[in-house]
């Protein structure tokens, strides 16, 4: 079983492109007026609405703290600070924003995770 999380958006073409050139996910169903993406096993879409949701946090979980830096690089005009490391939940991370102000979050295990 798996899951897509859905977003209304007033722009789908310029933050499915956000998504696609800038975090690197990629298409991976079209619809009349949706696009579903995919990021390594994270399915989640954009839909045309006539407002955009905005809430919540959408992370992204990379396999090191040098691909956490390597989108720091490539995102830094949109982060709200550069990677640090989050004792509390044993991550290292960064916040940024999407081109409607959403929360995107990309962050690397400081340990090795199991499943509950």
């Amino acid at each position: 079983m798996s899951g897509i999380v859905f977003f209304g958006t007033e722009s789908l073409e310029t933050v499915v492109d956000f998504y696609v050139e800038r975090v690197g996910a990629e298409r991976w169903l079209e619809q009349p007026d949706c696009t579903i993406l995919r990021y390594d096993t994270m399915l989640f879409g954009f839909c045309d609405r006539d407002s955009a949701d905005t809430g919540g946090t959408i992370t992204f979980v990379v396999d090191s703290k040098a691909g956490v830096d390597a989108l720091y690089d490539r995102l830094a005009d949109v982060a709200r600070e550069e990677p640090v490391e989050n004792e509390r939940y044993e991550i290292y991370q960064f916040f940024a924003e999407d081109p409607e102000g959403r929360t995107v979050e990309f962050q690397t295990f400081l340990h090795e995770t199991e499943p509950v």
